[in-house]
């Protein structure tokens, strides 16, 4: 039986429609495109509403189901260096055709990959990054869109301490699927979002600084950059973020929420960065899968993203063992995150189809097969210095100054 009934199963699959929707660039989703369908197991009775509502839309669907956790910790512990960078034949010719993706994802487990040698899970990430860079492209080229969500499994609950219904009351109250009409809450959010993002990217700012309790963190702008957030991309998504000129980090970032990655569970993240790298790496638990993480790749203990979620818009006020969700903590003092890896290349503020690999390294976009959210949800200061040597507050408890 589902956690949800069946009219919370069809607004969740609006929701999900809104997202790729809104987050296509420059053109509207057209009869007869191609939507790839992932999904976990667990979340078999959102991914049939989903693969209905599709059929409604007279989108062609292809159906892809996850790997277990007992056949992923197989691949990563048996397959050698070959086997890990396996890619199926006629992958790269169905992503370079593809215009909607969709990831439903219901973990059943979180640990199981924590004997793991990350370095193993790194090869696997690097031979699936060629089809991320066609799928950015395409997105640029505005032909493709994705989204992703989260559906309530009984591991996710436990590993955030809540029962299964406490935890699926959570998703329907951030989804907002208790809404008569949640797709037009979620259009209402999308426009005072955008305002936000008008300001701050109007004011010109040279750097931005984070201080809190554990944190003193410094990033540089970067020059032709914008925020966005609230895109549709992700399910819940309250964030208004930028991915900054990663040369310009410096300074200490402390996550103080928990992170669960790639079947491994990781506590009291500390960065030190000097000259846009992470120097220092420790953690309270994990801090050897963290470290090996961030040097999967030379771009890897860099920042690709730095964000703030406003809690007047965000419902979630529990940790939830999901990074979709604590990425978009609202709770009593907002939160930040930074992401270290892979930076958003639709934050650039020109034309995204001049954003060729070199000019993205020369604005100081960077480039990883990493992209790892880490969240700090103390109360905070964020100030910005500008262009014109004025500095100016930007967000205080937990809130936009606007």
């Amino acid at each position: 039986m589902s956690i949800f009934s069946k009219d919370k199963l069809e607004k969740y699959a609006n929701v999900l429609v809104w997202g790729f929707q809104t987050s296509r660039h420059g053109g509207e989703i057209k009869p007869y495109e191609t939507a790839l369908l992932v999904y976990d197991i667990a979340a078999q009775d959102l991914a049939d509403a989903m693969h209905k509502r599709l059929l409604e839309m007279k989108i062609n669907v292809m159906l892809r189901p996850v790997m277990r956790p007992v056949m992923e910790k197989n691949l990563y512990t048996l397959a050698d260096e070959k086997m890990l960078g396996f890619m199926n034949p006629g992958e790269k010719e169905m992503f370079s055709n593809l215009n909607i993706y969709i990831r439903l994802r219901a973990p059943e487990c979180l640990t199981h990959l924590k004997d793991v040698d990350p370095k193993r899970m790194g090869i696997a990430a690097l031979a699936r990054k060629p089809m991320r860079n066609i799928m950015d492209k395409r997105e640029q080229e505005g032909k493709f869109s994705w989204t992703l969500c989260t559906y309530p499994t009984e591991e996710l609950a436990k590993q955030a301490k809540l029962s299964l219904k406490e935890y699926a009351a959570q998703v329907e109250k951030a989804c907002f699927l208790g809404e008569k009409d949640p797709v037009a809450k979620w259009r209402q959010i999308y426009e005072e979002c955008t305002e936000i993002k008008k300001w701050i990217t109007s004011l010109g700012i040279e750097t931005i600084r984070l201080q809190s309790k554990r944190c003193d963190l410094e990033v540089k702008m970067g020059e032709k950059r914008k925020f966005l957030g609230v895109s549709g991309h992700n399910v819940p998504s309250f964030e208004v973020f930028t991915s900054p000129d990663w040369r310009g980090t410096r300074g200490i970032y402390f996550a103080d929420f928990p992170s669960f990655r790639d079947g491994n569970y990781v506590k009291d993240i500390k960065l030190v960065f000097e000259k846009g790298k992470a120097v220092k790496i420790s953690a309270g638990t994990g801090e050897t899968y963290v470290k090996k993480t961030l040097a999967m790749d030379a771009g890897a203990s860099a920042l690709g993203e730095f964000s703030l979620t406003d809690r007047r818009f965000s419902k979630i006020d529990r940790f939830m063992a999901d990074t979709l969700f604590d990425e978009n903590h609202g709770g009593k003092y907002g939160n930040s995150h930074v992401a270290v890896g892979s930076s958003y290349s639709d934050t650039f503020a020109g034309d995204p189809k001049t954003l060729n690999k070199a000019k993205k390294a020369a604005l100081g976009f960077n480039n990883s097969a990493l992209h790892w959210d880490i969240i700090n949800t103390e109360d905070k200061l964020v100030t910005a210095v500008l262009k014109n040597g004025k500095k100016v507050t930007v967000y205080e408890t937990g809130e936009f100054k606007y």
